[in-house]
């Protein structure tokens, strides 16, 4: 199930400190050093394009010194902001680590954004250079806005990113303590949040995630199907891969079919995403198991459970030899690790994966540190928690109540400076020890792994008195193929009491057949749904119940990470 290790991920370190770095971490240029020291020939970012694209580590960095020369002739010196805004791809990589080569902060922007959205990024960062891609190239060229330069991320209009040089120069190098990337979290309404996120809070938190322990290989080959501008995707894939010298390869379309296509093409062992895909391709696999008739399926089910069982008490994965074919079939027999993140897995995907012979887990952050701090570990996985703290990781749970839930708090290296440029809010962010208030409920068992019930803001008061969290409920819907789309919410049952009733809105799934192969009707629609609210509503505890139900003629809008966006609903 796993390699045998005997010494910590990062204690290779200690034969470069003080040759290549000093202090207890590398910085993110001196981790990249490194690994082009030890495994330069190994392939470093790909993409299809559709003809496979390359370059390997020593490839890379020398494009990277040449970026970072370039920067440095345009006056960008040690802290100076440069903004990165573009869909996955190698050059969105180069351009990311030589801004940092050159001594700057690098303000990764999401590529989805209007563009007047990305120009309010852009002006509230102070970024003095864009790189971002040719469709957008012409609108920033025309507006400016205070930028000094604009440069393509493609080749078709404008500077070419690979195109750039500069004259040797001396450049000051940042240290580890020094300011890598400004992430901005969310939304462009009201002023924008922007985690201000050092050097050592990436690379700490890098290596200390590999000591859950989740074994990281330099064979391994990574998929960044996920925008790589959000933290998850940038820690977990990109800053993951280039610490260990694996390979990333960069996806183009959260399409179930060309990821699956990518996935059998570059032979990909670790497959990270967030529940939707994985739900996805699991209902995709249950089909195909279901059409193999009542008797077969019945048959293949058990196998399954006692595959999870022998993994689950002996620590041996029989399922990968058990289910091969199922796996080759559906593009997953070269995946050696799939992690879930972004947001909460129902237990019964985590348990149908790991029955099936891959090593599933799941884990939890948040982009206010950096963001990775509880992982589940491959041999001793608890299929209802989000994982257990990583090394490092100080975490408590803030004024629980009778069943042990209440914020989670957490102090640790990989914990954020702040919000840059607003000093009130990154108060309200901390304790008064220091602590940073993730804004997630939760409790913690003796083992130190962690359980999350929902977000403190969605909580639900119901006229009993009890506490629900939507997050807790929604789970149960994730392997329903009917639903696209659900979201738990309260409603006010009463104003001054301030208690909620509990609705659902849902949006059918549009490729859903009925039992005869075809497009239901509307109200075939709404009678299936209402049944499985019904089904559902049978196994939550009675303060859990939900009592209204919306049919939703339209999705509800979604981050880049594939999570509803829940302010953007009015009750």
């Amino acid at each position: 199930m796993g390699v045998p290790r005997t010494e910590k991920p990062w204690e290779f370190l200690n034969d470069y400190r003080g040759k290549v770095f000093k202090g207890q971490w590398p910085t993110l240029p001196e981790m990249y050093k490194i690994t082009v020291s030890r495994f330069g020939d190994r392939r470093c970012f790909t993409i299809f394009d559709p003809d496979r694209i390359t370059l390997t580590y020593n490839e890379a960095i020398k494009k990277i010194e040449a970026i970072a020369r370039w920067l440095h002739s345009k006056g960008i010196r040690r802290g100076d902001r440069v903004a990165v805004s573009g869909k996955n791809a190698p050059e969105w990589s180069v351009a990311y680590l030589a801004v940092l080569f050159a001594g700057g902060t690098v303000v990764p922007i999401d590529y989805q954004l209007r563009n007047d959205e990305i120009e309010l990024l852009v002006k509230t960062a102070g970024a003095r250079i864009l790189f971002i891609d040719e469709e957008k190239i012409d609108y920033f060229t025309e507006k400016k806005g205070g930028l000094e330069e604009i440069i393509s991320l493609r080749k078709g209009v404008g500077k070419y990113i690979y195109d750039l040089d500069g004259p040797e120069a001396e450049i000051e190098q940042a240290v580890e303590t020094d300011l890598a990337a400004i992430l901005f979290t969310s939304g462009t309404t009201g002023i924008p949040k922007g985690v201000m996120l050092t050097h050592k809070n990436l690379v700490s938190d890098c290596y200390l995630a590999q000591g859950t322990p989740l074994i990281v290989l330099h064979t391994d080959v990574f998929y960044a199907i996920l925008p790589i501008h959000h933290s998850y995707t940038m820690l977990a894939v990109f800053i993951e891969t280039i610490s260990t010298g694996a390979e990333v390869v960069f996806g183009k379309k959260m399409v179930t079919s060309q990821i699956l296509k990518d996935l059998k093409e570059a032979q990909v062992t670790m497959l990270l995403g967030v529940p939707m895909l994985f739900n996805k391709v699991l209902a995709g696999i249950m089909r195909g198991l279901k059409a193999k008739g009542p008797v077969v399926y019945g048959i293949l089910s058990f196998l399954m459970s006692i595959s999870g069982m022998i993994k689950k008490v002996f620590k041996v994965n029989p399922g990968k030899k058990m289910f091969g074919f199922v796996l080759e079939k559906a593009s997953l027999s070269s995946v050696r690790i799939c992690i879930s993140g972004g947001g909460p897995l129902a237990p019964s995907v985590f348990r149908k994966y790991n029955q099936l012979g891959i090593d599933f887990v799941q884990g939890y952050g948040l982009t206010e540190t950096s963001p990775i701090i509880a992982i589940n570990p491959i041999e001793q996985y608890k299929e209802t928690s989000v994982g257990r703290t990583c090394p490092g990781v100080d975490m408590k749970i803030l004024n629980p109540d009778e069943r042990g839930v209440g914020e989670v708090i957490v102090k640790g290296s990989m914990v954020m400076l702040g919000y840059y440029n607003l000093p009130e809010e990154t108060k309200a962010a901390f304790t008064q020890d220091g602590y940073l208030k993730t804004g997630d409920l939760g409790y913690m068992d003796s083992e130190n792994y962690l359980y999350l019930t929902g977000r403190a803001k969605n909580m639900i008061v119901t006229e009993g008195g009890k506490n629900v969290y939507p997050e807790e409920i929604e789970n149960e819907f994730q392997l329903f193929d009917e639903i696209d789309q659900i979201m738990i919410r309260g409603y006010a049952l009463d104003s001054k009491m301030k208690t909620e009733g509990i609705e659902a809105l849902v949006y059918p799934n549009p490729e859903f057949k009925n039992a005869k192969g075809e497009k239901p009707s509307a109200e075939e629609t709404k009678t299936r749904i209402e049944n499985i609210i019904h089904e559902l509503n049978q196994r939550l505890q009675p303060y859990q119940k939900i009592n209204r139900t919306v049919i939703l003629d339209k999705p509800l809008e979604m981050t880049t990470t594939k999570k509803i966006k829940r302010g953007e609903v009015t009750k």
